[in-house]
C-alpha cells in the first residue's frame, strides 16, 4: 500500500482516537475543584474536622432538621445525616454540585435523611430548619441576617469562617485551621409588657429594649421604676432581676411566645407564677 492509500485509513484511525478521547473526558465523573466560581462565591472545602466542630456546637441530633446553605459538595449535610442522625437538607445554586452531592448521600448510605435542591438560598424556603450551617462571605451572611432573625427562636445557626458583624455569636469554636460561630436566635421581647402575678403588688409594667440577644430595660411596680438586674435572653427564655418598691430583691424566669410571657416570680421567699401581655 502507498503512502497516498495510506493517509485515508491513518486519517479515520486519527480521527477515531480523537473522538474517543473526547467521549471519554465528556464521559468523566464531575469533580469538585477548589477556588471554581460560584454564583456568589468560590468554592472552597470545609474540612471534616470543622464540619464535627459546627455540628456539635449546634447541638445537632436526630430530631433536629438541618438546612446546609451553598451546600457545595454535600460534606455539612451527609455528615448531620451520618454521624448525628438529623435530617439534613442542602441548598446549592450549581446543579453540578447538587448532583455530586446527591450522589456522596447515596454513597454514604443517607440518601433516605439527606437530600440537595438545586436552587437559590435567597429563593429556597427553608423556614422549617432548627439548624442552619453555611459558609459564604461576609456580606452574604448579612443579607440572609434578617431572614434568620425571623426563623423560631432557638433555631442554630452555625457559620464556618464568617461572623455576622453586631450579632455577636454565642459561641466561637476552632477546629484545624477554621473557625466556627454559633448563634441561637432570640425571641423578639422588645417592648412594654403588662405583668400580672407579681407577690405582694398590684400590676407592674416591665419596660424591655433589644439588640439580638442582649437585653436590659425597667420594671415598674406602684409607680416606682427600678433598672433590670442580669438580664438574660437565650432563644424563648428570659430572665432578670429587680428590686421592688420596698427595695426587696425580686427575680422573673419565663419563656416567651407569641406576644406572651409566662413563668415563675420569686419574692419573699415564695415563687409563684407570672403571666404577662405584651402592649
Amino acid at each position: 500500500m502507498n503512502l497516498s492509500s495510506r493517509l485515508p485509513v491513518l486519517c479515520l484511525v486519527l480521527f477515531g482516537l480523537s473522538g474517543a478521547a473526547q467521549l471519554a473526558r465528556a464521559e468523566a465523573p464531575f469533580q469538585p475543584v477548589p477556588h471554581q466560581a460560584g454564583k456568589d462565591v468560590i468554592w472552597l472545602p470545609t474540612s471534616q474536622s470543622l464540619v464535627d466542630e459546627m455540628l456539635t456546637m449546634a447541638k445537632v441530633t436526630s430530631k433536629d432538621l438541618v438546612y446546609d446553605l451553598g451546600s457545595g459538595d454535600g460534606i455539612i449535610a451527609v455528615t448531620a445525616g451520618k454521624k448525628f442522625g438529623a435530617r439534613a437538607i442542602g441548598i446549592e445554586f450549581n446543579p453540578k454540585m447538587a448532583e455530586f452531592a446527591t450522589q456522596r448521600a447515596k454513597k454514604e448510605g443517607v440518601a433516605d435523611k439527606v437530600s440537595f435542591i438545586n436552587g437559590d438560598i435567597f429563593a429556597e424556603d427553608f423556614s422549617q430548619a432548627t439548624v442552619v450551617t453555611m459558609y459564604l462571605l461576609p456580606t452574604l451572611n448579612l443579607r440572609l441576617r434578617p431572614t434568620l432573625l425571623d426563623m423560631k427562636p432557638g433555631t442554630r445557626i452555625v457559620s464556618h469562617a464568617f461572623s455576622m458583624q453586631e450579632w455577636e455569636p454565642d459561641q466561637t469554636s476552632t477546629a484545624g485551621s477554621g473557625s466556627a460561630y454559633l448563634w441561637i436566635v432570640p425571641a423578639k421581647v422588645a417592648g412594654v409588657w403588662d405583668i400580672k402575678g407579681l407577690e405582694g403588688a398590684a400590676p407592674g409594667k416591665l419596660t424591655l429594649h433589644q439588640s439580638f440577644q442582649q437585653i436590659g430595660g425597667t420594671m415598674t411596680v406602684a409607680g416606682v421604676s427600678q433598672p433590670l438586674l442580669g438580664a438574660q435572653l437565650s432563644a424563648d427564655k428570659l430572665s432578670f432581676s429587680f428590686f421592688g418598691p420596698d427595695k426587696v430583691m425580686q427575680s422573673i424566669t419565663a419563656t416567651v411566645a407569641a406576644g406572651n410571657l409566662s413563668g415563675m416570680h420569686t419574692a419573699y421567699g415564695t415563687t409563684k407564677a407570672v403571666e404577662a401581655k405584651r402592649l
